[in-house]
């Protein structure tokens, strides 16, 4: 929503992971919430804190809300949790909805649609771990398409 866990997390989740199999620039990646709640913001510091014991740096980031021009500029745009995704379906033009879904949706068989909201409920190891594991998935399917 306000980009400043869920989505700041998967940006670099995914990042750390593209680093670890030496492929780190063939994909450009950017996060962005849906309300502009902490616009200019660093990821809040627990974000910070769970991805770091991890050794994946959030600092880097600054918040932003996602922009018409996203949805065309970018393949696959990933949604934290179904209302979100619901807010992206409204404002993504029709030709575009096809690039929109849920990030969990990548971890194969996982029956868990919606990434926790850390903000409010703490949870933030549990869901680096989620996207942590999500960005693994995600970009071994993106090799092998690319392949």
């Amino acid at each position: 929503m306000g980009n400043i866990c869920r989505s700041p997390t998967a940006e670099g989740a995914f990042k750390s992971q593209m680093e670890k199999r030496g492929v780190g620039c063939l994909f450009e990646i950017d996060s962005a919430g849906t309300h502009a709640y902490h616009i200019g913001e660093q990821p809040d510091s627990r974000s910070q804190l769970a991805a770091n014991k991890c050794h994946v740096d959030l600092s880097y980031q600054l918040a932003r809300q996602v922009h018409k021009s996203d949805f065309y500029h970018y393949d696959y745009i990933f949604s934290m949790d179904t209302s979100n995704l619901s807010v992206l379906q409204s404002i993504c033009p029709r030709e575009y909805q096809t690039k929109l879904s849920l990030m969990l949706d990548n971890i194969p068989n996982n029956q868990v649609k919606s990434v926790p909201d850390p903000y409010f409920e703490g949870c933030f190891d549990e869901v680096f771990e989620m996207l942590n594991c999500a960005s693994g998935f995600l970009l071994q399917s993106l090799l092998k398409r690319s392949l």
